[in-house]
This record gives C-alpha cells, structure tokens and sequence, in this order.
C-alpha cells in the first residue's frame, strides 16, 4: 500500500510567516540584548541593513524548508496517510507529540552540542532551544489545524 501524502502549501506558508514572527519577538524584544550578548555580538552596534536583509531571507528559507520536511512527517505518521482508521490521539496530541520527539531526536542534540564544542553557555542554549521547541509546536498545530 502507497502512502497518500497530502502536503497543504497553505498550511506551510501560515507556518512560516507565524514562525518568522516568534523569531522576531523572541531575538528582538524578549531575548535580543540577552542573545546578543551571549552570542559576543557588540550590542552598542547594529548590524548594516544589507546583513539583516541576508538574515531575515536565510531564516525565511530555514522556516519553509522545516515546516515543509515537518509537513511531511506528520502526514507520514497519520494513519489516514495509509488507508487506516484515524487515530485516537486528539489532533492536539498528536502534534504536540510530534513536536516533542522531533525536538527530542533532531534540535536538542544540535543545540547541546553548541556547549559542548562551540563552547557557548547555557543560557544561550536555553534561548535557542526552547525557541526551536516553540517553532516545531506553532508549525505542528498550524499544518494540523488547516
């Protein structure tokens, strides 16, 4: 039996705009001078437009390239995907959880391993890791609701 992967492109696209925007809020207002600080940037200096033009379009691509793999692997795990009964998690559930262990098995590892040997601290591996954990349930409720 063939999976019937359904991708909804509109679904990405919300994703993507919605988690551009917790980038915004998170690296801006809530974490930025913290984040900045942790990352040795001289906070006094703001970057030339130019290279935040670059930033804003490499996170934009980012965001489009995760929502859409994520897209895909919701749909994988769907039962419906197969031609079988719906599964009894609540749609709520299921993306939660699906958020969870992709944060789990893909993100955190990475983040940790900025500790470990790009030597960054741990308040910066909480910003950026709690910021991807947040990414993956926005992207998860997002393709699952639409």
């Amino acid at each position: 039996m063939m999976p019937d992967i359904k991708i909804n492109f509109l679904a990405i696209a919300v994703a993507v705009v919605a988690n551009f925007i917790l980038g915004f809020v998170w690296y801006t207002p809530l974490f930025g001078k913290i984040w900045g600080r942790e990352m040795g940037f001289d906070m006094e200096k703001k970057p030339p437009t130019s290279v935040l033009i670059k930033g804003m379009l490499i996170m934009v691509i980012g965001n489009f390239l995760m929502a859409w793999v994520f897209a895909h692997n919701l749909a994988v795990w769907n039962p419906v995907t197969w031609g079988l009964a719906p599964s009894e998690i609540p749609p709520a559930g299921f993306a939660l959880s699906a958020a969870f262990f992709t944060w789990l098995g893909f993100y955190l590892p990475i983040d940790l391993n900025t500790v470990a040997w790009e030597m960054k601290s741990w308040k910066l591996f909480l910003i950026n890791t709690v910021y991807h954990l947040l990414t993956l349930i926005i992207a998860a409720f997002i393709i699952l609701m639409m």
